[in-house]
């Protein structure tokens, strides 16, 4: 089986460099043309996003109105307080400069949520997505990209790190199961 893990096209939080996790963005018109010049795998059995109106966009640009399942577990980061703002708007917080120092994950954004958990329901999300796609050949997952670092550095540990992982919009991996082992990943 093969799983493809995809980052939503590019949204105006993106070109401006804002922290987007819960906002639900449409796709912006860069990045609705950028998906057209990406060369997506095809034969997909099942299609999956996070629920949020990016993610289904990224999935009808490619491929049409196909029929789409949300697994909400694996929606971006809650920034909380931190949503649509931008590092330069925050570096002089406390709060901010707390959670972006924070080695243990446990600092939450405030309203939002701490590494730790994010990690944990991503990989919540994993399971679910996995559990449903059994009997699949091909699944394809448009989600995000903190989530597709997450999942991918928690499946290949000490390969790169977290940042390293983080595709570009419209870009992503392919997971290749055999036997349901985890063999190998692609760069989409």
């Amino acid at each position: 089986m093969d799983i493809h893990i995809i980052r939503h096209g590019k949204t105006i939080a993106n070109e401006k460099r804002l922290y987007c996790g819960h906002t639900d963005l449409p796709l912006s018109e860069s990045g609705i043309s950028q998906i057209a010049d990406i060369e997506y795998p095809q034969n997909i059995n099942l299609f999956f996003t996070s629920g949020l109106l990016r993610t289904w966009q990224t999935i009808q640009c490619i491929y049409g109105n196909v029929s789409t399942q949300a697994i909400p577990q694996l929606a971006e980061f809650n920034f909380g307080q931190f949503e649509m703002k931008s590092y330069k708007d925050l570096k002089e917080q406390p709060d901010y400069q707390a959670w972006i120092t924070d080695e243990t994950g446990r600092i939450s954004c405030p309203g939002g949520e701490n590494k730790q958990k994010f990690m944990e329901r991503i990989l919540l999300g994993y399971d679910i997505l996995l559990a449903k796609s059994q009997q699949a050949n091909a699944v394809l997952l448009a989600t995000h990209g903190g989530v597709i670092a997450s999942v991918m550095d928690y499946l290949f540990p000490s390969v790169c790190n977290f940042y390293e992982w983080q595709p570009q919009p419209g870009h992503g991996y392919t997971l290749r199961y055999t036997n349901c082992k985890l063999c190998i990943y692609e760069k989409i």
